[in-house]
């Protein structure tokens, strides 16, 4: 019989060697097709049993499942949460990557590293590697549609375009500022806030949780940014200064990794003003930590970044988001630190584990 020790051994050795054939097995550099990533969801969830299923939480306008990745070790317990989305834009092809890269690396790290398997103890991570389904779907189907952005709902009568911004589409100061009623701009906001099914099915999912909910991060590109609420100039989030404290220790985070710098600030001042983003709703629900991550690059190539950018793209992404969810968990599990404190140790250990999880999947 195996002894203790043996046994942790074997189970480690597992382990990392499920995670390599997973990699081996899964070109996490190059950008997937809608079937290929519902397939590699079901994989991870049967190579991962112990801590991650597949959840289905709504349906697009075309009654495709929007779904998610429940990731964290049993505790038998409520447990708070860590909201993550990607590709709510159909053309912003990185962010999906990211999603996928960012679930292979926590689990590829819990069972090694001792603060990420206590993250997974106390936390619950979410994440939708694919929101807008139909729209993602209909942008991989030729040239013509590669740059398609909005959902694939019919517009309102009379209207010859189809597609509502979902990013434009929730409750939060909807139709404010930064959207447009044209149903055939890309800003097109909808016939009503929260009139589409895939707002619709977030909405319900995080409002439903929101008391547990510590952190909703949502993966967009490109301009290289951290975006915190509000995208309304006249609104102001009642805990900016720490968002954009621990904001700025995130892009310092990324700029460690390959030297890329992330502007950090609301969408008005940064970007453009806009109302009915995803980001803004979650703070209005109470949800204290709100982030837009706009991945690469400047506009270099734009929505259509090269896949030879995917890996340090992701890289220096995680350690962004890394530092985030770092920051949220320790400030809520190991009690209040002055903020430079509490963003010093959480961007040390960011960047050092980071910089290992970096080393190892090269």
């Amino acid at each position: 019989m195996l002894n203790s020790a043996a046994l942790g051994f074997v189970v480690l050795l597992s382990a990392v060697e499920a995670a390599t054939n997973e990699r081996v097995n899964y070109d996490y550099y190059k950008y997937h097709s809608m079937p290929e990533i519902s397939k590699w969801m079901t994989q991870i969830a049967q190579n991962h049993s112990e801590v991650v299923t597949i959840m289905d939480y709504g349906q697009t306008y075309e009654k495709r499942n929007i779904s998610l990745l429940k990731i964290g070790l049993s505790t038998g317990e409520r447990k708070k949460a860590i909201w993550m989305d990607c590709g709510i834009h159909a053309r912003e092809w990185i962010a999906p990557a990211f999603c996928q890269y960012f679930v292979s690396q926590i689990l590829q790290t819990y069972k090694t590293d001792p603060k990420m398997e206590e993250m997974m103890k106390n936390m619950d991570f979410y994440v939708t590697p694919v929101l807008n389904v139909d729209g993602y779907l209909y942008s991989w189907k030729d040239n013509n549609t590669r740059l398609w952005r909005k959902n694939r709902s019919p517009g309102p009568p009379g209207c010859k375009c189809d597609g509502t911004d979902l990013n434009r589409n929730f409750d939060a100061n909807w139709g404010t500022v930064g959207v447009s009623s044209d149903c055939c701009s890309n800003t097109y906001c909808g016939s009503d806030r929260v009139s589409e099914p895939e707002a619709q099915a977030v909405a319900s999912f995080v409002g439903s949780r929101k008391e547990d909910i510590l952190c909703f991060l949502t993966i967009h590109s490109y301009s290289q940014l951290l975006l915190i609420p509000y995208g309304n100039p006249n609104f102001i989030a009642p805990n900016q200064d720490e968002l954009m404290e621990v904001g700025l220790a995130a892009a310092e985070a990324i700029k460690a990794v390959h030297g890329k710098i992330y502007k950090v600030g609301t969408s008005p001042a940064v970007l453009y003003a806009n109302s009915g983003s995803s980001r803004d709703w979650a703070r209005m629900q109470g949800i204290p930590f709100a982030y837009t991550f706009e991945l690469r690059d400047n506009g270099t190539f734009g929505f259509e970044l090269p896949e030879n950018q995917i890996q340090p793209t992701c890289e220096e992404a995680y350690s962004g988001a890394l530092h985030i969810v770092n920051y949220v968990h320790d400030k809520t599990f190991k009690g209040p630190m002055d903020g430079a404190g509490a963003t010093a140790a959480a961007a040390l250990w960011t960047v050092l584990l980071a910089v290992g999880v970096t080393s190892a999947s090269m």
